[in-house]
């Protein structure tokens, strides 16, 4: 996939993991628009139902997060009850592309497909998915040679007046003893504060992961924006530096017509 293809479909309807909650209060912004840190915490929520609510969470019970990428469609509002549908669109034998789509019962739509990566408890290494949970993400998928390839290749930009410390708290901190990945989207917001037309129509953000950010480490966030990219749409990027080490970036453009 590119930055401008479309993400893959549900294969046949009726397969895929279903589960569905009200949109939480403290996940909407002050239009009750569900940001974009709500959206990753409900794909860390539906990840965490299917691995308990199926054998994964004995056979392959760690996962770790490369990449997210965020297709909101047709925003969705608070008050609104979400329904999440999740299933895997491409896999190797250590890591699986992993769809979910969110709906509400008032018309909003957000497509999303993450890489997630399966890892040993004990070393954090990327390892083999048992033959049971590969037969399982097999169901929604031909595709077995999913091989990773970063999206977002620009060069971090030098130090600029523009930069943004990111102070990691201790509520970022998960249980791999990093910064948890929804916790950057805050980031992303205090940006897109700056640059609301991003979201007036259909859009996609983006975000890899390149290196943990580790407790107490300081992060700074630079970014860039362009009215007008090659394709003639609006872009905000964004960097997150601990010293001379991007640890994670980020995009936020237009979705093509």
């Amino acid at each position: 996939m590119s930055l401008d293809q479309p993400l893959a479909p549900l294969p046949e309807e009726g397969m895929g993991f279903a589960s569905s909650w009200p949109i939480r209060a403290g996940d909407v912004d002050p239009y009750d628009r569900l940001r974009f840190d709500g959206i990753a915490r409900y794909l860390q929520d539906i990840a965490w139902e299917q691995l308990h609510q199926t054998f994964l969470y004995k056979t392959d019970p760690n996962w770790i997060v490369r990449r997210t990428v965020i297709d909101v469609v047709r925003p969705v509002h608070w008050p609104d009850q979400v329904r999440l549908l999740r299933w895997c669109s491409s896999m190797s034998t250590r890591w699986a592309n992993m769809r979910v789509r969110i709906t509400s019962d008032k018309g909003g739509l957000i497509e999303t497909e993450g890489f997630w990566i399966n890892i040993n408890g004990s070393t954090n290494m990327p390892t083999r998915i048992s033959d049971d949970g590969m037969a399982y993400l097999a169901q929604t998928t031909t595709e077995q040679r999913l091989r990773w390839r970063p999206y977002l290749t620009d060069a971090t930009p030098p130090e600029s007046d523009t930069d943004l410390p990111f102070p990691v708290r201790a509520t970022d901190i998960d249980q791999y003893n990093h910064v948890n990945n929804a916790c950057y989207w805050q980031a992303v917001e205090q940006f897109l504060v700056e640059y609301p037309k991003l979201l007036t129509s259909p859009h996609r953000a983006v975000i890899e992961y390149i290196a943990p950010v580790w407790a107490r480490q300081h992060v700074t966030v630079r970014s860039r924006f362009e009215a007008g990219d090659v394709s003639g749409r609006p872009v905000l990027r964004l960097w997150f530096v601990v010293g001379d080490t991007t640890t994670t970036v980020v995009r936020i453009m237009p979705l093509p017509n």
